[in-house]
């Protein structure tokens, strides 16, 4: 068997034609969608991320701003721009790119952005209400797993899922979504016992814990779906996801490369969320 590769690429290809179509329909009312992401530091990764955010706005015709703060930035400083950012009718969407320096809140910080802007999906108001089952804004790389599934037009409900990884960003909220759609749905994570024998009874398998090649071939079930969220950077240099993709690609039914895979729709949902946001803001209907 092998499996048939979920292309993220094409996929985030066909939903910011859409994105940018809406955008363009909005302007024509006079709105310009606006997004203000805001970095605290040096980082090297996070500078390659605020880039490639940017430069996606730009494409698709949203209003980009950028704020670079220094690492020294005291967290009453962060906390000052941010409210700032909430009371500006220009923008729509705020992001503040993590990691932060350790001596800033993080929590406090995002509990800080006005959870109506919070295309970053991490605000306690927009995590309660995905459990509630009346999502606003939703984590972007768990959203863009979900619209692959959908692209594809594999059926969810009824399946067995098995989310490898807890995190607030990803697992957690990766999970929420799959139950939504009425899978029946594990969580996995460092203290679970007998790993192998859970993935191995998932139709749909996530794995986000940044451990590169970490699920191999015999982890995992004939034909099912694998959702690989992990980009690790090896000695080499080289990228690996957090699956063995040549082992588990003779297995698997279905499975996302990496890179190539979900890295290139968490972008453009966090493009998508902009869209919600100004939609909400503005008092629009949904198109």
């Amino acid at each position: 068997m092998s499996a048939k590769i979920i292309d993220g690429k094409a996929v985030s290809k066909v939903l910011r034609e859409k994105i940018f179509n809406k955008t363009n329909a909005l302007k024509e009312q006079g709105i310009v969608p606006g997004l203000a992401v805001v970095m605290v530091g040096e980082d090297p990764a996070s500078k390659i991320y605020v880039k490639n955010k940017a430069t996606a706005c730009q494409d698709m015709g949203i209003k980009s701003e950028v704020i670079r703060m220094p690492h020294s930035t005291s967290q009453d400083e962060l906390l000052d721009v941010v409210e700032k950012l909430n009371k500006r009718k220009d923008i729509h969407g705020i992001l503040v790119q993590l990691p932060i320096p350790n001596h800033i809140n993080e929590k406090e910080v995002i509990e800080r952005i006005n959870p109506l802007k919070d295309v970053d999906g991490f605000h306690p108001e927009n995590v309660g209400k995905l459990l509630s089952g009346n999502p606003y804004l939703i984590s972007c790389t768990p959203y863009g797993c979900l619209k692959l599934i959908e692209h594809y037009g594999y059926k969810i409900e009824g399946k067995t899922a098995v989310v490898v990884g807890r995190s607030n960003i990803v697992g957690k909220p990766m999970a929420v979504l799959l139950l939504k759609e009425n899978a029946t749905v594990t969580i996995c994570h460092s203290h679970t016992q007998n790993l192998a024998n859970i993935t191995r009874s998932a139709d749909i398998l996530v794995v986000a814990i940044r451990k590169p090649n970490f699920i191999t071939g015999d982890m995992v079930k004939p034909g099912s779906l694998v959702l690989d969220v992990g980009m690790n950077r090896l000695a080499n240099g080289k990228l690996a996801g957090d699956v063995d993709y040549n082992s588990v690609a003779k297995v698997a039914g279905w499975i996302t490369p990496v890179p190539g895979g979900v890295g290139p729709m968490t972008i453009t949902m966090l493009l998508q969320n902009t869209l919600e946001a100004v939609y909400e803001q503005e008092n629009l209907l949904r198109k």
